[in-house]
């Protein structure tokens, strides 16, 4: 018999034995550098979480009346998601191509780079190359960060490109080093490191720690939100729509019920005819929407041009069409281009570049980039227009704007023209003696 027994204290309780762990894919983390984190008691354990996910005072504001602003909450409002999907599928539907910048600074496209396929194809079996940008940089714009889960093969090839969905992903660090905690699409749990995942992040102060445009300025979107729902308990009758004064109002119970029953049904009954029936005491105000209440409606005018501003985006992109007449059309896609979907898709570009290149193809000049020109689609006037000149100029060769427009190459098409105040020299027949 041990002491407790002895004592009369009885036997300890053994605790419930616990489930089976799921299998996992990768080893455990080992390794030098993890092997420090168990140096000293102050050294961070290796499961030690970055403090990137969703939780604490993100989000909140001083205002306790104000609701706190989440991504998910901010996707209530029509705006946040027209901007986000605006900014995503447009990124989505320009070509990705790999570059490679060669000394002499000029930049190669390298279509047959396995990249190429993956992100403007078939990004994993079965999800469309467009399907998983558009989600990477829905997450990206929406919360201020993104993954993409890019396994290699035995020769270092990437295999796939999958879309992880931050919140599902936890960021892990020992050191410099980071790794990440997720469940992949085939629903296996994977601890990884960043050799095979593209992490991007959005207002990183430090580098590392990712913020969303909402989470930063969440007073003012907990201002459009809460102004939201007001409208919306407005517009939906959830206030009192009359005050009615009946006559018997200070009656016993069931005299109170049967005044109240007939003045309903009066109104209901004479609501088509115009003419209410009622008591000679009874008294009805209606209190439908005021003056304030239309103001509140009108205001939120004010919210989308904020939440445009903090997406960069131009407020004619979001259907806000007073702000553009078809005579500054063509200036506000420059603008939108400019301005927007190259500070968004600088930070895809650098991001997906940082996870699917390898580091020695990085240090052979290899980046990836948006072909911006897609967007700018010109009419067929224009187009040929700009073709002759470039021909003529002499920029390209006559085979080279037949490639454009996609027509086979002509016999002798792959000569520059001359500059037009030149002469042509034809050296086959001169016609002229010695």
């Amino acid at each position: 018999m041990n002491l407790r027994g002895l004592l009369g204290l009885g036997a300890r309780a053994m605790p419930p034995a616990m489930p089976p762990a799921a299998a996992r894919i990768e080893p455990a983390l080992t390794g030098p550098a993890l092997g420090r984190a168990t140096a000293g008691a102050a050294a961070l354990p290796v499961s030690h979480d970055a403090g990137w996910r969703e939780f604490g005072i993100a989000g909140a504001s001083r205002v306790r009346s104000l609701p706190r602003v989440t991504p998910d909450l901010a996707q209530k409002h029509a705006t946040v998601v027209a901007a986000c999907t605006v900014i995503a599928g447009d990124l989505a539907k320009l070509p990705l191509g790999v570059f490679q910048r060669a000394g002499s600074g000029r930049e190669i496209r390298l279509r047959d780079h396995p990249l190429d396929h993956l992100l403007n194809a078939e990004a994993a079996p079965g999800v469309p190359a467009h399907v998983m940008r558009f989600a990477i940089g829905y997450a990206f714009t929406l919360r201020g960060r993104g993954f993409a889960f890019a396994p290699r093969d035995g020769a270092g090839e990437v295999t796939l490109i999958e879309a992880i969905r931050p919140d599902h992903c936890t960021v892990l660090r020992a050191g410099r080093e980071r790794y990440y905690e997720f469940e992949d699409g085939a629903q296996v749990h994977r601890r990884v490191s960043g050799r095979v995942m593209a992490h991007l992040r959005y207002m990183a102060e430090d580098g590392w720690t990712g913020r969303s445009p909402i989470e930063v300025a969440a007073e003012t979107l907990g201002i459009a939100l809460a102004r939201q729902e007001a409208a919306a308990r407005l517009a939906g009758g959830k206030g009192f729509k009359a005050v009615a004064k009946l006559e018997d109002f200070g009656a016993d119970d069931e005299t109170w019920q049967r005044a109240r029953a007939r003045l309903k049904a009066a109104m209901a009954e004479d609501a088509d005819e115009g003419v209410l029936i009622i008591g000679q005491s009874d008294d009805i105000k209606s209190l439908g929407l005021s003056a304030a209440d239309l103001e509140l409606l009108a205001s939120q005018k004010f919210d989308r041009e904020q939440i445009a501003a903090l997406y960069r985006v131009p407020p004619a992109k979001l259907q806000m069409l007073e702000y553009g007449v078809k005579a500054n059309g063509e200036q506000q896609a420059l603008d939108y281009k400019a301005e927007c979907l190259t500070h968004w898709g600088r930070f895809l570009e650098s991001g997906l570049g940082q996870g699917l290149l390898s580091a020695a193809e990085r240090r052979a000049g290899l980046f990836l980039r948006h072909q911006y020109d897609a967007l700018l689609m010109a009419t067929t006037k224009e187009r040929y227009e700009a073709i002759t000149k470039a021909v003529g100029g002499p920029i390209l060769t006559p085979n080279e704007g037949r490639a454009i427009e996609g027509k086979d190459p002509i016999a002798g098409g792959d000569a520059l023209y001359p500059p037009p105040n030149m002469t042509r020299k034809d050296e086959a027949a001169t016609g002229k003696e010695d």
